[in-house]
Parts: C-alpha cells; structure tokens; sequence
C-alpha cells in the first residue's frame, strides 16, 4: 500500500478509498465513526483505547460508547491511542476496524428519538497495519473538523425541526379558542411565540454563518462550530419546551409531532459536545492563529 496522505478532512491513502469508498457509495457497505468515550467530556481528545504495535498488526483494548450507525456498520473508524496521556493531542491513531473480527462486541439500544447508537467493546481486537489511517499527530485536527462538519449538518436539520415547531404552534394558538377567543390574540401567548420565531431566526442565520465559515478553517471555522452548537442547544430547547406548553396536553402525545420533534431537538442537543464544552472551547481559540 502506498501511504500517500491525502489532504486534510481526508484521513484515508489512496488505497484504502479504493477499497472502501466504490462499494460505500453503492449501498453495500456501512461505516461508524467511533471515538466518544465515558469520562471523555465531550473532549475528542481524551483516548484511553490503546493501540499496542505487535509486528504487522495492532492491538485494540477498549470501549466507545455512543458511536451513531453503530448498529448496521461493516467497518468502524476507531480512535486509539499509541502514546502515553489520556488528552495528549498527538498519539491518536485512527483504524478501520471490521465488525466482525474477533474481539468486537456491541451492545445497541433505541435512542430518545427513536434512532439507534452502539456501544462498542474492543478486546485484544487484531488490525493488520494496513488499516491504520493518517497520522496521529494530526489526526486531532482532523477529527475536530469531520464533527464540526457534523454540528453543522444536524444544526441545519434542527433548524428545520424548529421552524415546524414554531409554525405548528402559532397555527393551533390561531384556531383554538379559549374564553371565546382564540389562543393567539392573548399578547402573553403572542410575546411567547415570537420568542420562538426570534429564536429560529437566529439560530438559521448563525448555521449560514457556520456553513460559510467552514470553508476558511483553522480558529475561525472551529469557533463558528462552537457557537452554533451553543445557538442549537438554546433555542431548541426554548422552542421545543414552549411547543409542548402552547400546546397543553396535546404536545404530548404521540398522535402529535410536535412531541417527535422536541425529542429530536433533545437528541441533537447531545451530540457532538455539550453546550458548556463549546462555550468553553470557543472562548479559548484564538480567532487570529490557526
């Protein structure tokens, strides 16, 4: 195999995406990215899977938790560290990992939005060396880039999810009546619902900020993440709490999307950093390095 970087956000050699990309793209294979881990923190950073060097191979101990598609996936993309520190930047490997090699154990479970996620347990997995991507001095940088990609992509979902919310919810507020008069004419409902429009508002022009921002990279990109997944977290959480209130006992129900989506809205929040990780983050990049 001819280890050839490609350029960076592309972790595998030109061999390894001719093996795994064709049959990707046709529907016949399914990866998993696999790097959240318990005490981790919403740190990407903090590996304690071990990847120990033994001849041609290497050697996998370990668990991931929370690892999206994790279920149906034929290979996962595996965090590893090769080198002493638990939230060293450099020494993180990354492996293409078959399901099906002996050591892997999964354990799946429904998520709160209906999807499902795997936690994954690795023991004394073998990986031949041909499987080891990029390199782990800068794998980090690269990580980091491929989730604030992911924040951006489930943002933009969740900025749709928000505008039915807000919609669904002013439309019932203008159709049903309460002492005679519809919900909406009552200005303490109308300052409420257009807290929520304000909210989406926001939050959609942040996401096109994000999506433009991405392109520059460095700092700048990765604080434009950052403050989006924090906009994100706040206004659906506003949103989807004030869709289930002004819609009293209905907003719970099943019969209901508005339920369906608040969970999604939960669900998002969760994934990729906590809000507290991102505000921090955010604080702490420089703008003008990077």
């Amino acid at each position: 195999m001819t280890e050839k970087a490609l350029p960076r956000l592309r972790w595998a050699y030109s061999a390894q995406q001719s093996d795994l990309l064709p049959e990707l793209i046709a529907g016949k294979l399914q990866l998993a990215l696999a790097y959240s881990e318990a005490a981790a923190g919403s740190n990407p950073a903090f590996v304690t899977t071990r990847a120990v060097r033994n001849g041609d191979e290497y050697i996998l101990d370990g668990e991931k938790l929370m690892v999206l598609n994790g279920r149906a996936a034929d290979y996962l993309l595996v965090t590893a560290r090769s080198s002493d520190g638990e939230r060293d930047p450099r020494g993180i490997e990354i492996f293409a990992v078959d399901v099906r090699s002996k050591g892997v154990t999964r354990r799946t479970y429904p998520t709160v939005d209906g999807l499902r996620a795997a936690d994954i347990q690795f023991d004394q997995v073998r990986v031949p060396a041909g499987q080891r991507i990029g390199d782990p001095d800068e794998n980090l940088d690269s990580l980091e880039s491929v989730i604030d990609e992911a924040i951006i992509a489930s943002a933009a979902e969740a900025v749709g999810a928000m505008e039915v919310l807000y919609k669904t919810t002013v439309e019932y507020a203008n159709s049903r009546e309460q002492f005679g008069s519809p919900l909406g004419k009552f200005q303490a409902l109308q300052q409420r619902m257009v807290d929520m429009f304000m909210a989406h508002e926001q939050s959609k022009s942040l996401l096109y900020m994000a999506a433009l921002r991405s392109q520059e990279g460095g700092n700048v990109a990765k604080r434009a993440a950052s403050a989006l997944k924090v906009q994100i977290s706040k206004a659906g959480r506003l949103i989807g709490q004030e869709a289930i209130q002004l819609h009293g006992g209905m907003g719970m129900t099943d019969e209901l999307n508005v339920g369906y989506y608040f969970k999604r809205l939960a669900a998002i929040d969760s994934l990729f950093g906590s809000r507290d990780y991102h505000l921090e983050r955010y604080a702490a990049l420089d703008p003008n390095a990077g």
